[in-house]
């Protein structure tokens, strides 16, 4: 018997090509946010390391998942959708670690300034 199986559909290559965009784009900030928080002139301390190691991972999987999409076998949806979940988990891990570097310089600049007449 003759079924389609919709998995094995290729992905058009238009489709592809905005998926590859958008994820150049989002990697793109995520080493851009690096980069500006490397730069900062609150001093490093241990505990930033709870925020370095998520959003290097996560920089990592985006770099992954724009690898896999890169390949020409990214056309099989099997593959592409690989891409996709890896991409996804590493703008997520990413997003963590953005969001508790945010936090930890709030606690840093909060704890380091003093209000007047206090």
């Amino acid at each position: 018997m003759d079924e389609h199986n919709p998995k094995e559909e290729p992905i058009e290559t238009v489709f592809r090509n905005g998926t590859i965009t958008v994820v150049g784009i989002l990697l793109a900030f995520s080493l851009g946010f690096v980069t500006h928080w490397a730069a900062n002139p609150v001093p490093w301390q241990f505990y930033d390391l709870f925020a370095v190691v998520p959003i290097l991972a996560g920089i990592a999987s985006q770099m992954r998942a724009l690898s896999l999409l890169l390949d020409i076998s990214s056309l099989r949806r099997q593959v592409y959708e690989r891409a996709n979940r890896i991409f996804m988990s590493g703008l997520i891990l990413t997003a963590c670690g953005v969001g508790l570097a945010i936090l930890l310089d709030v606690f840093e600049v909060a704890s380091t300034v003093t209000l007047p007449g206090a």
